[in-house]
């Protein structure tokens, strides 16, 4: 069945940006908004029911991930998780560990969350990535010291879904005494994870990108990690996320993940299909002119960044495709008319850069739909001359 909010408008190539509620994580989450109405630190009648639902999300989310419910704590959302992560490992180490390590190439929270830290004295090494925004383990192994209190690299890059070696580089990390941290934002729910497998201290989940509602977040934790609260207030959350928890969102976060889970790999597998049959459409109606951005094999299944050559704007080219509803990178910089911080990073042309298009897909996108899309989207570039990008 289509999704509600999808019915009367454009077709939606932005799952990357937000996904729309699930029905059945909505049908969750108004409960605790309508009847059971108390606060879960209560012990009262009224508490019982809302601290019942925040304990089962944090099992279902703890599922998940493969984790166990003491180490879920929740938060208002990824950037609130990614700075918890990032200040609250650094600044919890020991003087003698005042170094992170990430990649210029990640999520705007935790590059402002480093700079944060930066200002205050900590060094921040930030490591050059591949033609396909990789890392090599290699080069983390050749840039950390003792002195290093965190790694910080995300699993899936939001623009162009490229996977890293977490498990590799992890271990690299590992080695040298530091913690390891990844922002799942993007991987969560779209590809398995298994935080014991992965060997991540950290990790970082994001409701509105998995079904369920903006405003709701969690961190992984691993048993025995320290953090230093951002938050401070009462002792909520194991102290590490002071404010009366949401309860009907932390309640849709967590059928989110349950729904996430029974889905899984199945539902990789569809998304990785839709995404290759709307690439393969692409180049068959605009033969030699459509350029892969990101790994083409270590990806997100339901993300794809092309670059066109001979188109000079892939923002001016959107503009003027009112049938699609669709990025040229990630949401956190729409609006700003300059080539993307992070195709620069893995050496691509401003021009190319500037040709790009983030196209991502989800749980009601459906195969005639990207057909339709490739189409417009040729239509609208054919006029272009085709040259070299």
């Amino acid at each position: 069945m289509p999704h509600p909010g999808l019915t009367d408008g454009p077709i939606y190539l932005d799952y990357n940006a937000t996904t729309p509620v699930d029905p059945a994580v909505l049908e969750v989450a108004l409960p605790y908004l309508a009847t059971h109405f108390g606060n879960p630190s209560s012990s009262h009648h009224y508490g019982t029911a809302p601290y019942e639902a925040v304990s089962r999300a944090r099992a279902q989310v703890a599922a998940l991930l493969g984790a166990t419910a003491g180490e879920i704590v929740f938060t208002g959302g990824g950037s609130e998780s990614d700075t918890l992560a990032v200040r609250g490992a650094v600044l919890a180490a020991p003087p003698s560990r005042r170094r992170v390590v990430t990649l210029p190439t990640e999520h705007p929270a935790v590059l402002n969350a480093c700079r944060s830290l930066e200002a205050g004295g900590v060094t921040v090494t930030r490591l050059p990535v591949d033609g396909h925004g990789r890392v090599d383990p290699a080069v983390l192994r050749e840039a950390i010291g003792d002195d290093t209190a965190l790694v910080s690299i995300a699993y899936g890059n939001s623009e162009t879904g490229t996977l890293q070696p977490i498990r590799e580089l992890a271990a690299v990390a590992h080695g040298h005494g530091a913690l390891f941290h990844t922002d799942g934002a993007q991987a969560v729910g779209k590809v398995a994870i298994d935080v014991e497998e992965l060997g991540v201290d950290l990790l970082t989940v994001v409701g509105h990108k998995m079904y369920a509602p903006k405003g709701v977040g969690a961190l992984y934790v691993r048993d025995g990690v320290v953090l230093t609260p951002t938050v401070h207030g009462g002792g909520q959350e194991n102290g590490l996320r002071a404010g009366t928890e949401n309860v009907a969102f932390v309640a849709a976060l967590g059928e989110a993940a349950a729904l996430a889970g029974a889905e899984l790999p199945e539902s990789a597998g569809r998304l990785a299909g839709l995404r290759d049959l709307l690439h393969d459409e692409l180049e068959r109606l605009l033969p030699a002119r459509v350029r892969l951005n990101g790994h083409p094999e270590h990806r997100l299944p339901g993300t794809l960044n092309v670059s066109i050559d001979g188109v000079a704007s892939s923002r001016a080219l959107l503009a003027g495709l009112p049938g699609i509803a669709a990025a040229t990178g990630s949401a956190c910089h729409e609006g700003v008319d300059a080539p993307s911080e992070v195709l620069l990073a893995m050496g691509l042309s401003p021009e190319r850069a500037n040709g790009a298009l983030r196209l991502s897909l989800g749980r009601w996108t459906t195969e005639g739909e990207l057909r339709e899309a490739a189409r417009l989207v040729a239509d609208a570039a054919v006029a272009e001359p085709a040259v070299a990008g």
